[in-house]
Formats: structure tokens, sequence, C-alpha cells
């Protein structure tokens, strides 16, 4: 089976932080595992300099979801509103394909993002001539958190999952149906 994240063998993905300082903006954040084997996206977002943004990436290998309709992501939040996103290459910079998902205080969430939510972006804005995400090509994946509210932040991942039609699966840790397998 293909992981897309896989905190239970630190070191297998490597992690890289980007933060609004691109911009002369100061945001914090890291990605760090956790004793239970999540990870830790959290940090403090500010809105001095323009700034207002805190985010996390890593590459993916061989990673071919076109088979499935989108993602299922297993989160516990703060209330905020964060960003997953894709990018079809291995560039610093470049076009990201992004859906937004609210979290509750505290709470784990299972959340299902469909391939057809994610709207291309590049530094804020739709860029010209951009297509649909091709979920055959997706080689980086990363989580944001830009909802120009100023303060600390936190989301812990569990996994992201691949969206299967048949809800008729189950996945190996018993959570609901529709999140289909675990990637």
């Amino acid at each position: 089976m293909k992981k897309i994240l896989d905190f239970f063998q630190p070191g297998s993905m490597q992690w890289t932080i980007i933060n609004d300082g691109v911009m002369g903006g100061l945001s914090t954040s890291n990605l760090e595992l956790t004793e239970e084997g999540t990870g830790l996206f959290a940090g403090f977002v500010s809105l001095e300099n323009n700034g207002g943004f805190a985010s996390t990436r890593t590459e993916v290998q061989d990673l071919d979801l076109s088979p499935h309709e989108g993602v299922t992501l297993r989160v516990r939040g703060d209330g905020r509103r964060y960003q997953l996103r894709f990018r079809l290459d291995g560039s610093f910079d470049g076009v990201a394909y992004q859906a937004e998902f609210d979290t509750s205080p505290g709470e784990w969430m299972e959340i299902d993002l469909l391939f057809e939510e994610f709207r291309p972006t590049f530094r804020g804005r739709v860029p010209p001539g951009s297509g649909p995400l091709d979920p055959a090509r997706i080689q980086q994946i990363g989580f944001l958190i830009g909802d120009k509210k100023e303060g600390p932040f936190k989301l812990e991942i569990a996994w992201v999952g691949a969206l299967v039609q048949d809800a008729s699966q189950t996945p190996e840790d018993g959570q609901k149906a529709t999140s289909g397998d675990q990637i």
C-alpha cells in the first residue's frame, strides 16, 4: 500500500517549512512527530509586515491517485481553517492546487476533499491558463494556514487516505467507511 503521510517512520519524508518570511512576514511554524505517531503542524500566524501564512510540504514519489475521486483527512485542529495543497512538480515556487477545510477545536475529524474542489493558485491569485488538478501527477503534498487571523495554531494530522467509491470498504483503523484506503 502506498502512503503519502507516514509519521511512524521518522526521516522517511523530509518536510519543508515555508512561512511568510519569504516575503518579509513574521509567522513561525514547525512540523514534528508526536508520541502517538501523528504529525503536529503548529506555530503562530503574524499579520505584521504584510504576512499571514505558514505552511509545510513534502515531496511524494510514485503517487497516482487517478483511480480515486478525492482524499480523506483525519485531523484534529483548533477551530481554524486550513488548506490541503498539492503540487504537480517538485519546484519550490509555482502553481499549487488547494482545498480549504475547517476544524473543530480539539476534535478528531475525517474530512473528504474531492479533487474537483481543488483550485489552482499562485501567490494568492488564480494563474491564467491553469487547468484542473490532475491526480495522476501529484508530486508534493502540504498544509497551509492563511485565514487572515493572527495567533497560535495547531493542526494534528493522523493520516491522508484515498477516497474510494465503494463505501462498503472499511479502513484498517476502523474509521468511517468512506475514508477508504489509507495511503
